[in-house]
């Protein structure tokens, strides 16, 4: 374990760093235009952009990625991140807005594709489950410590988004001062969404409906503690309580799932998430340290039920199909939290902010519905399942590469259901020259799709097989001067 965050402690600082921006970014906006008395229907509008983006970052990531590498794309969209960011301060035009968050998304997305494949093509396979939690832990701390700046700068002026800015800018540098090479070229995982909703439709739509309900919540939950005459402060308070709620959840859920039937405790979380919302949905307003208390309660049910889907969802999928299980998962939950803000906003204004967790009770009561089974579908579990429970983070820290980490997935299997990455062109052959030093000297590289090292090996520091110095000498250099 030690070893694990020693050698990828400055990709988790990026991912830190960049969580840290983007939900400051995501409050900041909700706030604004609440504060500006903006039509609820067009914050939803701004917030279901964002999820859009992130669906469509996932092919983009692979073009770009396959094109110009991983540095290169990681570098060129905080460029275009940070320049959307500081964009919001020149314009208040609200279509324009929504532009920018659609290009924010998609950018973002990207940058996840990049430091996944990065983490897999570094971790060794019995690794994988350390480096995946540190990078769940690296997330939720990112989105929550964003909140916390609200309590330290709660003016949404201008200031607040050069912070954001500075976030976007400042997760460049351990990548940009990096000395190992790039990740291998990746390949997408193969879509079977025909498939999958004729083997599991329930489940498919519980993943939607979940995506419903956390969307609503990252856009629209600041709305509902401004209605509720909360402070700046307040507000960021809530929800880097809310965010660090899930981060807490997971490890006594995980051990629950693992030991009891995951239809039954899905059932039982959804319905332990409507009784805590019903406060929240009926009271017009209530104590600020109350709403604490309930926020954290609503935040731990909220955030396993993702992953508790996504456990269930491979209990009843045969090996071979889980990697593009992973993508379909993805892909429903994504397009669920592009509709759940837009139906919220629209509903907000005229029902006022509680809607929000009426909503939530809504989509727990459907969930609760579609977790219910026949003894004839419960026969469509696989032999080898239930698979160790593993906590997934939702689309805004995740990307269509995520399963290469899980560590339940054999690494022999992901590469046997990932397709082989097509021959570069020439003009890629010399960018990837220039890129890996290694190649430049005529030594043959391994062609791989995502996960290239078997356990014990690493490159030395002349890029030879068999080092046992895994640090990153440009990194540590780095960090000793600063």
């Amino acid at each position: 374990m030690k070893k694990a965050l020693g050698v990828f402690f400055p990709l988790y600082t990026t991912t830190m760093i960049m969580l840290l921006g983007a939900g400051l970014l995501t409050t900041y906006i909700s706030l604004r235009l609440a504060s500006a008395n903006v039509n609820g229907v067009l914050i939803g509008a701004i917030i279901a952009a964002n999820y859009i983006g992130l669906v469509l970052g996932g092919k983009v990531g692979y073009f770009l990625i396959g094109r110009v590498g991983h540095i290169r794309t990681y570098v060129s969209c905080a460029g275009i991140i940070t320049a959307a960011v500081l964009l919001h301060g020149v314009t208040e035009f609200i279509p324009i807005w929504v532009g920018l968050r659609l290009i924010i998304g998609l950018c973002l997305m990207c940058q996840y594709m990049v430091l996944e494949s990065w983490f897999n093509d570094q971790a060794a396979p019995n690794q994988r489950g350390v480096v995946f939690g540190f990078y769940m832990a690296a997330s939720y701390l990112g989105m929550a410590l964003g909140q916390l700046v609200l309590m330290v700068q709660p003016d949404l002026g201008i200031q607040s988004l050069l912070i954001i800015a500075i976030c976007f800018s400042l997760c460049l540098v351990p990548i940009a001062l990096t000395t190992r090479s790039h990740a291998q070229q990746i390949s997408p995982a193969p879509m079977e969404l025909r498939f999958f909703i004729n083997s599991i439709p329930k489940i498919l739509a519980s993943t939607l409906v979940i995506g419903m309900l956390v969307g609503s919540f990252y856009g629209l939950a600041p709305v509902y503690a401004s209605l509720q005459s909360l402070s700046t402060q307040q507000t960021g308070l809530f929800m880097a309580t809310s965010i660090f709620a899930g981060l807490v959840a997971q490890l006594p859920f995980s051990w629950l799932s693992d030991r009891y039937n995951r239809l039954v405790l899905l059932r039982i979380i959804a319905l332990m998430l409507v009784v805590a919302a019903l406060p929240l949905a009926i009271l017009p307003h209530i104590s600020f340290y109350l709403l604490l208390g309930i926020g954290f309660l609503v935040g731990m049910l909220q955030f396993t039920l993702y992953p508790l889907v996504v456990a269930l969802a491979n209990d009843q999928i045969e090996p071979e199909r889980r990697v593009s299980l992973a993508a379909c998962l993805l892909m429903s939950f994504g397009v669920g939290a592009s509709i759940g803000p837009l139906i919220v906003g629209a509903l907000m204004e005229p029902l006022g902010g509680n809607i929000l967790y009426a909503f939530f009770i809504l989509c727990g009561l459907i969930t609760v519905l579609l977790s219910r089974t026949t003894k004839r579908q419960e026969t469509h579990f696989v032999e080898d399942a239930p698979l160790p429970h593993i906590a997934m983070p939702d689309s805004l820290m995740s990307s269509p590469l995520s399963p290469a980490l899980n560590p339940s997935f054999d690494e022999q299997m992901i590469q046997e259901s990932m397709p082989a990455p097509e021959p570069a062109t020439d003009e890629q052959e010399t960018t990837d020259t220039h890129e890996n030093p290694r190649e430049q000297t005529g030594e043959e590289t391994e062609t791989a799709v995502i996960i290239i090292r078997e356990p014990g090996e690493h490159e030395s520091e002349d890029g030879t097989e068999g080092g046992h110095d895994d640090r990153d000498k440009g990194l540590e250099k780095a960090y000793t001067m600063v």
